[in-house]
């Protein structure tokens, strides 16, 4: 840390008449009520997190069975709930903090120096060590650590990383410069006026801290359990209906009741949409996308708009000289750009003096040798070389065109070209020629930023996908147009009044606020769309934050990769369909959960309850149910592996439509497993056991089969599963048939009872899958 280096006093802080600044008393106390100038990030211990997985609606219900089966002496029925439920929780915490791992070095903070006057010395300081009252002296290249008020001196800063605007602002005296900024003309002395979590930068951080995407999967895993659960409630009362008119004990029954809710509740869901979404960040990871989020995978696959920031986004934040007007028919285009070049200050890295020594390079002209030069000043708006010519001296000044009008005679078309080149999304600048303290304009040049290369591809691509792409840019109306047009998103911008009445009416938005961001991505989400964020500066953290995917590009400052779920290390935004296409494999995955589970689920349910009311005692019992539950989550938990293909459009999550493929597999396996049951009880000699165990058989390769056709809207044998979906699926079907054959657990019964059950099952998964295959082809037409 940098703590009281002595610096040398320049003349410019001779010139500010200052007693002796803060005290170190006044510092300890302000560094008390105020605190470090920082902005401190909120994050779970693996303790809390973990906990916190297991504190939300469908825990609740978990945690209430596992009661339940303790206090009904079902102790190994519990003990395999909390097990898998603690299992779910820490491989959830365990794969999350991995993906956060990965881009680490995005969470360490660079210690800015700053000059500031403390105990009548300037001194060298630790900007974390700033205080409101400090008097500070900010010059060429600083990063302004903390919000000032000007007491002496005029600026030219960036605020592009907190604004998007970028063009500079001037700063004069009694005038405000907010922290996140960046000086790139002029020194000043200023006191500090706010810090820390008050200044400008730290609102912007707290509120990309408190903003969060809702989770769009996980409300419709709840809806669906909730349904569930409906039909739980109404077959649990025909069943207690059942069993008062038959005359059963009420604790025979309940341990069935609580095992058909446990039946319901999701236990692998957590571990396995993790697991899903952990494998696709892995494999990003080595194609150089990382991501901290891994809800924003699976949200990708439903993006229905991307919001993308202009300035260092689209753009490479990089001006070039783009038009040129001649007043002086002496010159031509290369003498207005060598005369420019002269008037450029080889030590800047702003845009601007980048923009012309590049343009100077890439023509291969002359040099002008100059005898002097003096820096592009704040307070007037113009920089001055001055070279030798004809035994006698001329001045160069390049600066802002309204500046160097008043100091000058301009032709008639003067404001008119201005206008024109501005009307193209330039800035402008005018270059002239001082000869015996007279100035005359020799020509104009527009300067415009440059669009990415791969910009236009990549825009492209995404539309071609079925998403709407819409420009967010700090920049004018006039240089959102030219950007947004020549990167084909669109001509028609607007401001951000529009944006919040209707934000999918236009292709881009100009003067845009950070708030403003913020709100179009909440504007959005309320009308129901999915919705990407693409940006690069801390004016973008908090719409990063709130958007379903927020991706960061590889230029974006650490606030905005933080806030992100999605950060592109490799400066290319056709890597965002990378993401998209993680997110519609994940999509396919989790389908595949969805309908198999909503059929598995009501299939067990339904099997129980009239299978109980036909033959008066239940068709499979509480322990094998038990293995049912665990033997299914086993292979949910490797659906995350499952290979899949990407959609060319957006994919949304529709529960009607998820039920109706559900219900095709529930009632004709329903219907199969009825017919077996009324065959062994009635035309065999089975015992109830042996009728048990053979009933858990057809469940368990039930339960497979649907898992191998509901992965593809095709015929299930066109579309390989993954050797951990294989292997599993296959396991279980050993295991049972295993459990089965050879008495273990449970009653054994013939190998041709098994034989005629593997039979059946193939006919019928034959016949579900064609009528599968119906159902997808008559909802595509």
């Amino acid at each position: 840390m940098i703590e009281k280096q002595t610096a040398v006093v320049s003349n410019f802080e001779k010139a500010f008449k200052i007693e002796s600044g803060l005290s170190s008393k006044q510092v300890a106390q302000r560094l008390k009520q105020y605190g470090s100038n920082e902005v401190t990030e909120k994050e779970d211990g693996v303790v809390v997190g973990t906990l916190k997985r297991m504190w939300d609606p469908i825990s609740w219900l978990l945690e209430a069975a596992i009661i339940f089966e303790f206090l009904l002496g079902k102790q190994f029925q519990a003990l395999v709930i909390v097990l898998l439920l603690l299992f779910s929780a820490i491989d959830g915490e365990i794969q999350e903090r991995r993906a956060k791992n990965a881009v680490g070095y995005l969470h360490k903070k660079l210690s800015i120096s700053v000059r500031a006057c403390r105990n009548g010395t300037w001194q060298f300081i630790s900007s974390k060590q700033l205080v409101p009252g400090d008097i500070v002296h900010q010059r060429v290249g600083d990063i302004v650590s903390a919000d000032l008020q000007v007491l002496q001196g005029t600026v030219s800063v960036n605020q592009g990383a907190l604004t998007g605007e970028s063009a500079d602002v001037t700063v004069a005296v009694d005038e405000k410069v907010p922290s996140g900024s960046t000086i790139t003309h002029g020194e000043i002395i200023a006191e500090v006026s706010a810090t820390g979590a008050k200044s400008s930068y730290g609102k912007t951080v707290e509120l990309s801290q408190k903003s969060e995407a809702p989770g769009r999967l996980q409300v419709l895993l709840f809806n669906i359990v909730r349904y569930l659960t409906y039909l739980d409630v109404v077959l649990a009362v025909i069943l207690v209906i059942a069993a008062i008119a038959k005359g059963t004990a009420w604790q025979q029954l309940l341990p069935f009741l609580v095992i058909l809710f446990i039946a319901t509740i999701p236990i692998s869901m957590p571990s396995s949409f993790t697991v899903a979404n952990s494998l696709e960040a892995k494999e990003l990871t080595k194609q150089q996308v990382l991501v901290t989020g891994l809800t924003g995978i699976q949200e990708a696959a439903s993006l229905d708009v991307l919001l993308i920031d202009k300035t260092g986004t689209l753009t490479k934040n990089q001006s070039q000289v783009s038009e040129t007007i001649i007043y002086d028919p002496k010159y031509d285009e290369d003498h207005l750009i060598a005369l420019a070049n002269t008037a450029t200050d080889e030590t800047a890295t702003d845009a601007i003096n980048l923009a012309i020594r590049n343009e100077f390079a890439k023509r291969k002209l002359q040099e002008i040798p100059r005898t002097s030069f003096t820096g592009f000043d704040p307070s007037v708006k113009y920089s001055t070389a001055t070279i030798t010519v004809d035994n006698h001296t001329e001045d160069i000044v390049m600066g802002s065109p309204n500046a160097l009008q008043k100091i000058s005679s301009v032709p008639e078309s003067y404001m008119q070209d201005i206008k024109k080149i501005s009307a193209n999304g330039a800035r402008v600048l005018a270059v002239g020629i001082r000869n015996e303290q007279k100035l005359n304009i020799v020509g104009l040049l527009g300067l415009t930023d440059v669009p990415k290369e791969d910009a236009q591809e990549a825009i492209q691509k995404i539309r071609n996908r079925g998403i709407k792409v819409i420009m967010l840019t700090g920049d004018t109306r006039e240089t959102a147009t030219v950007i947004a047009s020549k990167v084909g998103i669109g001509n028609r911008i607007s401001d951000i009044n529009e944006a919040l009445k209707n934000p999918l009416d236009y292709d881009g938005y100009a003067n845009v606020f950070p708030e403003d961001k913020f709100k179009v991505v909440k504007a959005l989400q309320k009308q129901g769309k999915v919705v990407g964020m693409t940006g690069d500066g801390i004016n973008d953290a908090p719409a990063l934050k709130q958007a379903d995917v927020g991706i960061a590009v590889s230029t974006a400052t650490d606030v905005a990769k933080n806030a992100a779920k999605v950060v592109l290390t490799n400066d290319s935004l056709l890597d965002i369909m990378k993401v998209i296409d993680s997110g519609h494999r994940v999509y396919r995955r989790m389908m595949t959960w969805m309908i198999t589970k909503l059929a598995r689920t009501a299939e067990l349910a339904a099997l129980l309850t009239f299978g109980f009311i036909f033959t008066g005692f239940f068709p499979v019992s509480l322990s094998l149910i038990v293995f049912i539950v665990v033997m299914n989550d086993m292979v949910t938990l490797v659906l995350g592996t499952d290979q899949a293909v990407p959609s060319k459009t957006p994919e949304h999550w529709d529960l009607p439509k998820l039920s109706k493929i559900a219900a095709i597999f529930t009632i004709g396996w329903l219907v199969v497993g009825l017919g077996l049951l009324w065959y062994f009880v009635s035309k065999t000699f089975l015992s109830q056991a042996g009728i048990s165990s053979i009933m858990f058989l057809y469940l368990i390769y039930s339960a497979m089969t649907t898992i191998l056709m509901t992965r593809t809207e095709g015929t299930f044998w066109h579309s390989r599963p993954s050797n951990w979906v294989a292997s599993m699926v296959a396991l279980d079907i050993i295991v049972a048939t295993c459990l089965v054959g050879f008495g273990w657990i449970t009653v054994s019964v013939s190998w041709t009872w098994i034989a005629l059950v593997i039979i059946l099952i193939i006919i019928a998964t034959l016949i579900l899958d064609c009528l599968k295959v119906r159902y997808y082809q008559h909802e595509k037409r």
